[in-house]
Protein backbone atom coordinates (compact mmCIF):
# COMPACT_ATOMS: atom_id res chain seq x y z
CA UNK A 1 0.00 0.00 0.00
CA UNK A 2 1.40 3.49 -0.99
CA UNK A 3 -0.34 6.66 1.12
CA UNK A 4 1.30 8.66 -1.64
CA UNK A 5 1.28 8.17 -5.20
CA UNK A 6 3.85 10.65 -6.34
CA UNK A 7 4.63 14.15 -5.79
CA UNK A 8 4.22 17.44 -7.60
CA UNK A 9 6.83 19.50 -6.97
CA UNK A 10 5.91 19.56 -2.87
CA UNK A 11 2.79 18.99 -3.03
CA UNK A 12 1.74 15.26 -2.63
CA UNK A 13 -1.07 13.40 -4.23
CA UNK A 14 -2.30 11.08 -1.64
CA UNK A 15 -4.26 7.50 -2.42
CA UNK A 16 -6.89 8.39 -0.33
CA UNK A 17 -7.73 11.34 -1.56
CA UNK A 18 -7.77 9.95 -5.10
CA UNK A 19 -9.62 6.66 -4.68
CA UNK A 20 -12.11 8.73 -2.55
CA UNK A 21 -13.14 10.60 -4.95
CA UNK A 22 -13.20 8.08 -7.43
CA UNK A 23 -15.51 6.19 -5.33
CA UNK A 24 -17.95 9.65 -5.63
CA UNK A 25 -17.16 9.78 -9.34
CA UNK A 26 -18.08 6.31 -9.81
CA UNK A 27 -20.94 6.23 -7.33
CA UNK A 28 -22.42 9.07 -9.44
CA UNK A 29 -21.62 7.09 -12.79
CA UNK A 30 -23.63 3.92 -11.06
CA UNK A 31 -26.35 6.29 -9.96
CA UNK A 32 -26.61 7.83 -13.90
CA UNK A 33 -26.81 4.09 -15.32
CA UNK A 34 -29.77 3.46 -13.02
CA UNK A 35 -31.92 6.54 -13.58
CA UNK A 36 -31.52 6.46 -17.34
CA UNK A 37 -32.36 2.75 -17.70
CA UNK A 38 -35.37 3.26 -15.35
CA UNK A 39 -36.25 6.51 -17.69
CA UNK A 40 -36.85 9.27 -14.69
CA UNK A 41 -34.44 11.62 -13.55
CA UNK A 42 -31.42 10.71 -14.67
CA UNK A 43 -30.77 14.48 -15.59
CA UNK A 44 -30.39 15.48 -11.89
CA UNK A 45 -28.00 12.52 -10.90
CA UNK A 46 -25.01 14.41 -11.41
CA UNK A 47 -25.98 17.62 -9.57
CA UNK A 48 -27.11 15.77 -6.96
CA UNK A 49 -24.05 13.64 -6.64
CA UNK A 50 -22.01 16.99 -6.36
CA UNK A 51 -24.31 18.09 -3.43
CA UNK A 52 -24.57 15.01 -2.23
CA UNK A 53 -20.99 14.06 -2.13
CA UNK A 54 -20.09 16.92 -0.88
CA UNK A 55 -22.64 17.08 1.70
CA UNK A 56 -21.20 13.66 2.71
CA UNK A 57 -17.39 14.23 2.94
CA UNK A 58 -18.43 16.83 5.47
CA UNK A 59 -20.88 14.41 7.07
CA UNK A 60 -18.24 11.92 7.63
CA UNK A 61 -15.61 14.35 8.82
CA UNK A 62 -17.78 15.94 11.15
CA UNK A 63 -18.98 12.67 12.82
CA UNK A 64 -15.62 10.97 13.45
CA UNK A 65 -14.47 14.01 15.28
CA UNK A 66 -17.72 14.50 17.37
CA UNK A 67 -18.70 11.02 17.84
CA UNK A 68 -15.28 8.72 17.93
CA UNK A 69 -12.37 11.61 18.55
CA UNK A 70 -13.64 14.34 20.55
CA UNK A 71 -11.10 13.73 23.13
CA UNK A 72 -8.52 13.80 20.61
CA UNK A 73 -9.95 16.99 18.26
CA UNK A 74 -11.06 19.31 21.00
CA UNK A 75 -7.14 20.05 21.76
CA UNK A 76 -6.21 20.05 18.26
CA UNK A 77 -9.47 21.68 16.80
CA UNK A 78 -7.03 22.99 13.92
CA UNK A 79 -6.45 19.55 12.85
CA UNK A 80 -10.19 18.92 11.76
CA UNK A 81 -10.12 19.78 8.28
CA UNK A 82 -7.13 17.61 7.77
CA UNK A 83 -9.04 14.27 6.19
CA UNK A 84 -5.78 13.04 4.81
CA UNK A 85 -4.97 11.90 8.04
CA UNK A 86 -7.70 9.41 8.13
CA UNK A 87 -11.33 9.47 10.20
CA UNK A 88 -13.78 9.38 7.96
CA UNK A 89 -17.12 8.05 9.65
CA UNK A 90 -19.53 6.29 6.94
CA UNK A 91 -22.40 6.92 8.76
CA UNK A 92 -22.24 10.53 9.08
CA UNK A 93 -21.29 10.82 5.51
CA UNK A 94 -24.28 8.97 4.48
CA UNK A 95 -26.79 10.86 6.97
CA UNK A 96 -25.92 14.15 5.84
CA UNK A 97 -25.63 13.13 2.26
CA UNK A 98 -29.30 11.92 2.78
CA UNK A 99 -30.87 15.02 4.49
CA UNK A 100 -29.22 16.86 1.49
CA UNK A 101 -30.46 14.29 -1.18
CA UNK A 102 -33.92 14.68 0.44
CA UNK A 103 -34.11 18.30 0.46
CA UNK A 104 -32.96 18.29 -3.73
CA UNK A 105 -35.84 16.30 -4.19
CA UNK A 106 -38.29 18.16 -2.80
CA UNK A 107 -36.61 21.17 -4.65
CA UNK A 108 -37.03 19.59 -7.90
CA UNK A 109 -40.16 17.73 -7.39
CA UNK A 110 -38.96 14.52 -7.47
CA UNK A 111 -40.50 11.76 -5.50
CA UNK A 112 -37.86 10.94 -3.00
CA UNK A 113 -38.20 7.19 -1.81
CA UNK A 114 -38.70 6.02 -5.66
CA UNK A 115 -35.69 8.34 -6.43
CA UNK A 116 -33.88 6.63 -3.24
CA UNK A 117 -34.76 3.21 -4.17
CA UNK A 118 -33.98 3.63 -8.39
CA UNK A 119 -30.66 5.11 -7.81
CA UNK A 120 -29.81 6.14 -4.16
CA UNK A 121 -29.02 2.84 -2.11
CA UNK A 122 -27.50 0.60 -4.99
CA UNK A 123 -25.04 3.36 -5.82
CA UNK A 124 -24.07 4.76 -2.24
CA UNK A 125 -23.29 1.49 -0.98
CA UNK A 126 -20.81 1.00 -4.46
CA UNK A 127 -18.94 4.24 -3.80
CA UNK A 128 -18.82 3.18 0.05
CA UNK A 129 -17.22 -0.52 -1.48
CA UNK A 130 -14.44 1.49 -3.17
CA UNK A 131 -13.83 4.41 -0.43
CA UNK A 132 -12.81 1.48 2.07
CA UNK A 133 -10.18 0.80 -0.44
CA UNK A 134 -8.87 4.92 -0.05
CA UNK A 135 -8.78 3.52 3.57
CA UNK A 136 -6.90 -0.01 3.06
CA UNK A 137 -4.13 2.40 1.21
CA UNK A 138 -4.17 5.40 3.72
CA UNK A 139 -3.75 2.96 6.63
CA UNK A 140 -6.98 4.06 8.74
CA UNK A 141 -10.58 1.99 9.62
CA UNK A 142 -7.66 -0.86 10.07
CA UNK A 143 -8.73 -3.89 12.92
CA UNK A 144 -6.79 -5.05 15.59
CA UNK A 145 -4.26 -7.90 16.22
CA UNK A 146 -4.86 -10.84 14.87
CA UNK A 147 -3.00 -12.62 17.88
CA UNK A 148 -1.40 -14.63 15.02
CA UNK A 149 1.39 -14.67 12.55
CA UNK A 150 -1.37 -13.34 9.69
CA UNK A 151 -3.33 -10.67 9.03
CA UNK A 152 -2.15 -7.44 7.53
CA UNK A 153 0.98 -5.70 8.27
CA UNK A 154 1.28 -1.76 7.88
CA UNK A 155 4.12 0.63 7.19
CA UNK A 156 5.54 2.73 9.72
CA UNK A 157 3.75 6.00 7.94
CA UNK A 158 0.40 4.95 8.40
CA UNK A 159 -1.62 5.30 11.79
CA UNK A 160 -2.51 1.63 12.25
CA UNK A 161 1.32 1.40 12.43
CA UNK A 162 1.63 3.48 14.75
CA UNK A 163 -0.95 2.16 17.08
CA UNK A 164 0.00 -1.43 17.00
CA UNK A 165 3.52 -1.36 15.34
CA UNK A 166 4.69 -4.44 13.53
CA UNK A 167 1.41 -6.63 14.38
CA UNK A 168 -0.79 -8.56 11.75
CA UNK A 169 -4.50 -6.81 11.76
CA UNK A 170 -7.09 -8.25 10.86
CA UNK A 171 -8.11 -6.91 7.27
CA UNK A 172 -11.15 -5.15 8.61
CA UNK A 173 -11.79 -2.32 5.97
CA UNK A 174 -10.95 -5.00 2.98
CA UNK A 175 -13.86 -7.25 4.52
CA UNK A 176 -16.12 -4.53 4.85
CA UNK A 177 -15.19 -3.36 1.29
CA UNK A 178 -16.02 -7.19 -0.09
CA UNK A 179 -19.64 -7.47 1.94
CA UNK A 180 -20.33 -3.84 0.34
CA UNK A 181 -20.02 -5.57 -3.30
CA UNK A 182 -22.35 -8.31 -2.02
CA UNK A 183 -24.91 -5.69 -0.61
CA UNK A 184 -24.92 -3.74 -3.69
CA UNK A 185 -25.80 -7.12 -5.67
CA UNK A 186 -28.30 -8.05 -3.07
CA UNK A 187 -30.14 -4.40 -3.29
CA UNK A 188 -30.02 -5.06 -7.18
CA UNK A 189 -32.09 -8.11 -6.87
CA UNK A 190 -34.57 -6.99 -4.45
CA UNK A 191 -35.20 -4.34 -6.84
CA UNK A 192 -36.45 -7.11 -9.20
CA UNK A 193 -39.00 -7.93 -6.77
CA UNK A 194 -42.15 -6.23 -5.88
CA UNK A 195 -40.96 -4.37 -2.96
CA UNK A 196 -43.03 -1.44 -1.23
CA UNK A 197 -41.84 2.61 -2.58
CA UNK A 198 -38.86 2.98 0.21
CA UNK A 199 -37.70 -0.52 0.96
CA UNK A 200 -34.87 -1.18 -0.87
CA UNK A 201 -33.06 2.19 0.26
CA UNK A 202 -34.34 0.99 3.65
CA UNK A 203 -32.82 -2.69 3.27
CA UNK A 204 -29.91 -0.58 2.00
CA UNK A 205 -29.43 0.76 5.84
CA UNK A 206 -30.55 -2.79 7.31
CA UNK A 207 -27.81 -4.61 5.80
CA UNK A 208 -24.91 -2.08 6.01
CA UNK A 209 -25.62 -1.47 9.76
CA UNK A 210 -25.66 -5.09 10.50
CA UNK A 211 -22.45 -5.69 8.69
CA UNK A 212 -20.95 -2.83 10.07
CA UNK A 213 -22.11 -3.97 13.66
CA UNK A 214 -20.39 -7.07 13.91
CA UNK A 215 -17.41 -5.73 11.65
CA UNK A 216 -16.53 -3.38 14.74
CA UNK A 217 -15.86 -6.28 16.47
CA UNK A 218 -12.31 -6.73 14.41
CA UNK A 219 -11.86 -2.77 14.18
CA UNK A 220 -8.97 -1.25 16.59
CA UNK A 221 -9.48 1.93 15.53
CA UNK A 222 -12.00 3.18 18.06
CA UNK A 223 -12.98 2.38 21.86
CA UNK A 224 -16.30 1.64 23.65
CA UNK A 225 -18.62 4.06 24.93
CA UNK A 226 -21.67 1.94 26.62
CA UNK A 227 -22.20 -1.56 27.52
CA UNK A 228 -19.39 -2.69 25.79
CA UNK A 229 -19.91 -1.35 22.47
CA UNK A 230 -18.57 0.76 19.94
CA UNK A 231 -20.13 4.16 18.99
CA UNK A 232 -20.18 2.82 15.62
CA UNK A 233 -22.26 -0.36 17.13
CA UNK A 234 -24.96 1.56 18.96
CA UNK A 235 -25.40 3.54 15.52
CA UNK A 236 -25.69 0.68 13.62
CA UNK A 237 -28.26 -0.70 16.13
CA UNK A 238 -30.18 2.20 16.23
CA UNK A 239 -30.23 2.18 12.26
CA UNK A 240 -31.02 -0.86 12.55
CA UNK A 241 -34.77 -0.74 14.78
CA UNK A 242 -35.42 2.18 13.09
CA UNK A 243 -35.14 0.62 9.83
CA UNK A 244 -36.72 -2.58 10.31
CA UNK A 245 -39.85 -0.83 11.58
CA UNK A 246 -40.07 1.92 8.80
CA UNK A 247 -39.41 -1.62 6.30
CA UNK A 248 -42.38 -2.96 7.89
CA UNK A 249 -44.46 -0.05 7.75
CA UNK A 250 -44.11 0.73 3.94
CA UNK A 251 -45.07 -2.73 3.01
CA UNK A 252 -48.39 -1.93 5.50
CA UNK A 253 -48.77 1.11 3.98
CA UNK A 254 -48.54 -0.74 0.09
CA UNK A 255 -50.48 -3.16 0.85
CA UNK A 256 -53.47 -0.55 2.57
CA UNK A 257 -53.11 1.63 -0.60
CA UNK A 258 -53.99 -1.37 -2.91
CA UNK A 259 -56.65 -2.11 -1.13
CA UNK A 260 -58.57 0.73 -0.85
CA UNK A 261 -58.26 0.62 -4.43
CA UNK A 262 -60.26 -2.26 -5.08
Amino acid sequence: MHQYLFFIGHFPIRAYGLILSLSIILATGTAYFLAKQDGRWHHHVVDMGIYCGIAGLVGARLWDVFFFDWGYYHNHLLEIPFVWQGGMAIQGGVILGAVVGYLYTKRHKIDTWAFADIVAAPAIIMGQALGRMANLMNGDAFGHPTGGNFGILYPSTTLAHQVYGNQPLWPAEVWEGQIDVVIFVLLLMFRTTNHAKGQVFILYFILYSTSRFFLEFLRGDSGTMLFGLKSAQLTGLTEITIGIILFIWCGYHQRKSVAAKR
